[in-house]
């Protein structure tokens, strides 16, 4: 199966990882290219325990790729995880949804087939 993770930050990161190191095939995608760069040589901006050897050893066996193109990965995979920043918003304490709005546009365009989409990102209910 092969999974893309839109987003790659805290909860991206060691979703798309801890999915690869269970033998999945996983994308994960972020706009930010410096971050991609540095995940692509190792890098890992994030702490989180075993976090480093499990990126390195799923880069080395080819099941966690790193990238910005949104459009291949998602048209490549069975499921999709949106796993995008909710920033509260000032002032008003609500989640701002604005990058999960973003991300399911994005998905939308590049779609060809079925695809499950699943939503990792913190939205609140209702």
């Amino acid at each position: 199966m092969k999974i893309t993770v839109i987003g790659s930050g805290y909860v991206g990161l060691v979703t798309g990882t801890c999915f690869a190191e269970f033998g999945f095939y996983v994308t994960c995608v972020d706009n930010n290219q410096q971050k991609i760069a540095q995940l692509n040589q190792d890098i890992i901006p994030i702490y989180e325990p075993g976090l480093d050897v499990m990126v390195a050893h799923n880069l080395a066996r080819g099941r966690l790729a790193f990238t910005t193109a949104i459009q291949e990965s998602v048209r490549e995979a069975d499921v999709v995880f949106i796993a995008v920043g909710t920033p509260s918003r000032r002032g008003e304490g609500h989640a701002d949804l604005s990058y999960v709005y973003s991300a399911a546009e994005e998905i939308a365009a590049a779609l060809e087939g079925y695809t499950v989409i699943v939503t990792k990102s913190t939205v609140p209910v209702g």
